[in-house]
């Protein structure tokens, strides 16, 4: 079958100012798709976020450093600190000055709560990032599916196109046997009519196809789009993954999010329970301390701190069973994922068999309907018949390819959704 494209019409694309249109194969154009696509750009911001959580959450168990330089002038009133005047005492002392430049240190050496959330910052960077993939893998089928669908459409004009020519020369037929007295003229009509009946059909075909072509321009964000792989529609390859069950549970990255966020919660339970056992800090600090620099002399202090949390309101065993609540939560939703991912690639199995059993019928049907507008047409012009027969096997050869053509986009469509069931679509589409 011959490769029909047709383009955006030219007057319509210089009226609008666009730009010529973008030739692209399906893999270009996914590939398009993933790199330019604001919701996976979105998608990338997010994981780029929660990787700084996780950076804040681990400065907490890192040292802290901090330098420090003070000049200040302090007055004090011995009265009002010892709570009586003295007497031969002056009321006050100062005002003096007080210059200190120095570092402060300080270092958190044992606290779980803290080790528990920076390991379940990092859970959540795993979730964000699975998030992501998800997202990509919705928008390849998004895109497949478009395309296949104007392949689809391309598919229609050829087929159009096809009828619409064997139309016309049946009628030229026609009116040459009425010239030569050998037809009548209501087989003549009878030709016309259905020649323009598929005239009509191409026009439908041509404005679907266009149509079609604006919906996947605007899924990939160019001014317009011409497709590569017009010829690859009526090729039927085979789903090349693992499409059991199983293996759709390990590549759906829904399952991955699920899994990553149960992670950061059973870890962010154990940091609040952890908030109930003792907590070791240290805290340093140097300077320089004198009334001017010229008379300033070294200053330390150093102190280890040992605390523990006697009585909180509350607020510990809140937030542990807030987080055992959450797990239950994503338990309840992980099984009910797995059933639905079992669900889906049971059924686009079953639609991918059916479907490549569709498309061997539809194409036997196919030759066969060819078949027999070849023979209508021979004894139309033997004259041993009237064009009846021949607007009927005409009739039979549209149907025949109509129901081809959809076999094939089903076929294709198909196969597109189990890769998706099984979590495959950027892998077979994209690589």
């Amino acid at each position: 079958m011959n490769k029909v494209v047709w383009l955006l019409p030219l007057a319509l694309v210089a009226a609008q100012g666009q730009q010529p249109a973008v030739k692209l194969s399906l893999r270009g154009a996914v590939d398009l798709a993933l790199r330019q696509n604001p919701q996976i750009q979105i998608a990338k911001l997010s994981i780029a976020e929660s990787q700084q959580n996780s950076v804040i959450a681990k400065s907490g168990l890192l040292p802290q450093v901090g330098l420090a330089v003070s000049e200040k002038v302090q007055r004090g009133n011995i009265e009002a600190t010892l709570g009586k005047r003295i007497p031969g005492f002056p009321q006050h002392v100062g005002p003096f000055p007080i210059f200190q430049p120095g570092a402060e240190a300080s270092l958190s050496v044992f606290d779980l709560s803290l080790w528990n959330r920076y390991k379940a910052s990092k859970a959540l960077v795993d979730s964000e990032t699975a998030q992501e993939l998800s997202t990509r893998e919705q928008y390849v089928l998004l895109v497949v599916s478009q395309y296949l669908g104007s392949l689809r459409a391309s598919a229609d004009i050829t087929a159009a196109q096809s009828r619409y020519d064997l139309a016309k020369a049946l009628f030229d037929l026609a009116s040459d046997l009425q010239k030569n007295g050998a037809g009548t003229k209501i087989d003549t009509l009878r030709a016309q009519v259905q020649m323009q009946n598929e005239q009509q059909r191409l026009i439908v075909a041509r404005t679907q196809f266009e149509t079609s072509l604006y919906a996947l321009a605007r899924i990939l964000n160019v001014p317009a789009v011409e497709l590569d792989d017009a010829g690859s529609f009526f090729q039927t390859p085979e789903f090349p993954g693992e499409s059991a069950v199983t293996s759709a549970l390990q590549q759906r990255p829904e399952m991955k999010v699920l899994a990553a966020r149960m992670r950061s919660l059973e870890l962010e339970e154990k940091a609040a329970k952890a908030e109930n056992l003792p907590k070791l800090s240290v805290n340093a600090g140097y300077s320089l301390q004198g009334t001017h620099p010229n008379n300033a002399i070294p200053a330390y202090s150093y102190a280890a701190e040992l605390s523990m949390p006697i009585y909180t309101g509350g607020r510990i065993g809140a937030v542990t069973a807030k987080a055992q609540i959450e797990i239950k939560k994503l338990q309840q939703q992980r099984q009910e994922l797995e059933n639905q991912i079992g669900q889906e690639v049971k059924t686009s199995q079953a639609e991918l068999k059916a479907a490549r059993t569709q498309v061997d019928v539809a194409n036997s049907t196919v030759e066969l309907a060819k078949e027999e507008v070849t023979q209508a047409r021979d004894r139309f012009s033997a004259g041993v018949a009237n064009n009846i027969e021949v607007i009927t096997a005409q009739d039979e050869l549209a149907r025949a390819s109509d129901q081809q053509i959809a076999a094939l986009y089903r076929y294709n469509q198909a196969r597109a959704e189990l890769a998706r069931a099984t979590g495959q679509m950027e892998l077979m589409y994209a690589r």
